[in-house]
């Protein structure tokens, strides 16, 4: 039975974080390309747009992981129907939400653009990236929707191969637009935003041969419904606006402490932080739909095994990542150090070795929100987001810049995080029992 268990484990997670770490190297490509294709001031309005692509792609993630989570435990608990319903409601809340932002893309872009912070410098490309990128929304919604019922349903092969299909042409459009054709930010985000078409399209013969269990169905379904997918996956959505607030706040405190070479170096960091947080972000992914459909078929010994798993996974992973990071922190940070400046790269290096220290807390948290979410806990998921996103982080960095300066800065992250998992720990001791016991079933997992 555990052989099982741990062989079903290997499989949702190798593919959720294979998903979810070529997203992360496809944004860190359209840094790259827009660097050395555009210049300075278009990696500026790239930064000044990423929290609204944060924003739209949170959201989708929010009505996917909390729908197909909804999903996962109605099926198990064997409620047929209910799980047609569930993703009936995705569709209707992400469609006018997708709407509303395609037309904030047409009427509102510059506006938009000038509360972001673009100069007149910048403010040209933010706008074509914002228009470009809001613009496709309903489609990066639709994406993110179809992609967590296909693994929840238990095909996470199949999400898997839309996730990478839509990254890795992203990263090979993004090149061809920058540089033959000379499309400037325009074909940035036009390559952006052509992925979750191009994943969709990947998708589409598991839907045209039948094999999904999930249909649109007419009926608006209780209010009570789309409340509760909304909270079941917020926890997501908090953490894609909340790195928005983040990237802001240290910005602006190292701009004030170094200058500009400080925040060129923190770009780095931010960038590498990215590619690492999605392989933790991936495991609690992918171990989702497994906790769900156990606590709905009431089998707790296997929910506290897929736990222990994930954990063991997540600590191991940070041990190599810091690790990595230790030995060659300077071949890293000399990748992305052009001129060979000798302060850009001891803030990097520095910045490196205490900042990726925080991630043997910060994989267990995106564990603990993923989990409580997938045992009806949407509250503590919810806490557990907030908490790491913004609320202890940005304080913590404020305080400790005013003390230490820089490494201050870089020290926030290892100690919000420490903080906020001894919340979580807390939290899960004080769970005597899994809040909820329904009928056996094996129905999504196979």
């Amino acid at each position: 039975m555990r052989r099982g268990l741990l062989s079903k484990f290997t499989r949702y997670v190798l593919a959720s974080v294979a998903g979810t770490l070529g997203l992360s190297l496809y944004i860190l490509a359209d840094t790259y390309f827009i660097a050395n294709g555009i210049g300075s001031d278009g990696l500026a309005a790239l930064n000044l747009a990423i929290p609204v692509y944060g924003l739209i792609h949170g959201t989708g993630l929010m009505l996917g992981i909390g729908a197909a989570t909804r999903y996962s435990i109605e099926k198990s608990g064997n409620c047929s129907g209910n799980g047609d319903q569930t993703f009936s409601a995705a569709l209707r809340l992400g469609l006018p939400i997708g709407l509303l932002c395609f037309g904030v893309g047409l009427l509102l872009c510059e506006p938009l653009a000038r509360l972001l912070g673009a100069n007149e410098d910048t403010l040209t490309m933010t706008a074509t990236y914002l228009r470009t990128i809001l613009c496709f929304s309903p489609l990066f919604i639709l994406n993110n929707i179809l992609i967590a019922f296909i693994r929840n349903y238990g095909s996470p092969g199949v999400a898997m191969t839309g996730m990478l299909a839509g990254s890795l042409s992203n990263i090979l459009l993004d090149y061809a637009f920058i540089f033959p054709f000379g499309m400037g930010m325009f074909g940035a985000a036009f390559a952006t935003g052509l992925a979750p078409i191009i994943s969709i399209a990947a998708m589409s013969p598991y839907f045209i041969k039948g094999r999904h269990g999930f249909h649109l169905r007419r009926g608006l379904g209780s209010p009570s419904l789309y409340t509760d997918i909304c909270s079941l996956g917020v926890s997501a959505l908090v953490t894609e606006v909340a790195s928005g607030v983040v990237l802001v706040v240290f910005n602006l405190l190292l701009l004030s402490l170094s200058g500009n070479i400080a925040v060129a170096a923190y770009g780095v960091i931010a960038n590498l932080s990215l590619v690492a947080g999605a392989i933790f972000v991936g495991i609690g992914q992918g171990v989702q739909p497994l906790i769900s459909h156990y606590y709905g078929a009431g089998k707790a010994t296997n929910v506290r095994r897929l736990v222990r798993y994930a954990v063991t996974l997540s600590l191991g992973l940070a041990s190599l990542i810091f690790a990595v990071v230790l030995l060659f922190g300077g071949n890293i940070s000399d990748q992305f150090n052009r001129d060979g400046d000798e302060a850009f790269r001891a803030i990097a290096i520095n910045g490196l070795s205490i900042y990726f220290s925080g991630f043997f807390f910060a994989g267990i948290n995106l564990l603990l929100s993923a989990y409580f979410s997938a045992i009806e806990e949407p509250r503590t998921g919810f806490l557990i987001a907030v908490l790491r996103g913004c609320v202890v982080i940005v304080p913590l960095a404020i305080a400790l810049s005013a003390i230490w300066g820089i490494t201050g800065i870089w020290l926030a992250f290892p100690i919000a995080e420490a903080l906020v998992l001894a919340v979580g720990i807390a939290h899960v001791r004080g769970l005597k029992q899994l809040p909820r016991s329904v009928a056996r079933g094996e129905y999504g997992i196979r």
